[in-house]
């Protein structure tokens, strides 16, 4: 097993607050930048597993950046550097409380609405007659604001975004458009790998002097689902399963086990073969929505290497 790096605790010159996400921890530097670590920890059903997936930070870091790269010229983004695989560099934003999720196939919680009868998600209605996997007509935002209790996410609509003031019309017309554009660039990407890029969420933040940018990660496979595009087709017409590209084979793997996030039930024990299935998997996502070949950096000390890579880029 390669090592990992599960918790972070570095003390950097000017560091003025430290937050912990469910992946990243994410670093104040003097009220002007922040550098966001990502770690190899995995979460699924919003519960962090016990046990950290080689190499996996380094590729949603990378992903992350080469999308904000891809689309710079779409929509202006927080990132100025990344000193280390692991590591992103950017300008403080102050996030905006709303996740924008755009849909461009009934697919995951839209499905599940879907068979449950609903034909109304997020304020926004779902033509009759469609069964899971198929293309909406035109891609939906269906937004996500973060509940006051705990870290599960809830759908929301844009007049009650607007009528709680979450974010103002402005603004909420610029998230809107990025989205659209970031989810069309996307999908080129994705057709040009033979893939389909079903549904993804972005978040943004405004900047001390105001401007609207992409932040945190862009077209990952935790923030994305994926399908092959080849035989995408036939399986719809068959009615079977689709060929995924996502987290979601853990989220299947769990619930298999008999795990879904709920009281009273217990992660199932990840060996070490399983551990490292995973990582492949990541790996093969990595390469598959790149068009790279991934290469691995070095993890004899990771804290070490993050350390040292991110104290020479504040000098």
């Amino acid at each position: 097993m390669s090592n990992t790096i599960t918790e972070t605790n570095f003390n950097f010159p000017g560091q003025k607050s430290l937050y912990k996400g469910k992946v990243r921890a994410v670093y104040n530097i003097n009220d002007e930048e922040l550098v966001m670590v990502a770690t190899d920890r995995l979460s699924a059903f919003d519960v962090v597993m016990p046990k950290g997936i080689p190499y996996k930070g380094q590729i949603l870091n990378q992903i992350a950046t080469k999308m904000m790269e891809a689309t710079q010229d779409l929509v202006p983004n927080w990132l100025t550097a990344t000193p280390d695989p692991n590591v992103a560099v950017g300008h403080l934003c102050e996030p905006f409380k709303v996740e924008m999720v755009i849909r461009g196939y009934m697919s995951g919680h839209a499905a599940r609405e879907y068979r449950a009868g609903k034909r109304m998600l997020c304020g926004v209605p779902m033509p009759e007659g469609m069964k899971e996997n198929d293309k909406f007509p035109e891609p939906i935002i269906t937004p996500a604001t973060k509940a006051e209790m705990g870290d599960h996410d809830e759908d929301i609509s844009r007049e009650d975004i607007l009528a709680k003031g979450i974010v103002s019309e402005a603004d909420y017309v610029v998230l809107e458009d990025y989205t659209r554009k970031l989810f069309q660039r996307g999908s080129e990407i994705a057709a040009s790998r033979g893939l389909i890029l079903v549904d993804t969420k972005y978040e943004f933040g405004k900047t001390k002097d105001g401007q609207i940018v992409l932040i945190d990660e862009i077209h990952t496979p935790d923030s994305s689902r994926y399908f092959y595009a080849e035989g995408y087709e036939e399986r719809q017409a068959k009615g079977e399963a689709q060929k995924q590209l996502s987290k979601e084979f853990v989220r299947q793997w769990l619930i298999s086990n008999g795990f879904q996030g709920l009281e009273g039930q217990t992660v199932p024990e990840m060996t070490d073969e399983y551990v490292e299935s995973v990582s492949e998997r990541y790996i093969e996502l990595y390469e598959n929505i790149t068009g790279e070949t991934f290469v691995k950096a070095d993890v004899s000390n990771i804290d070490a290497r993050i350390e040292a890579n991110v104290l020479a880029y504040l000098k």
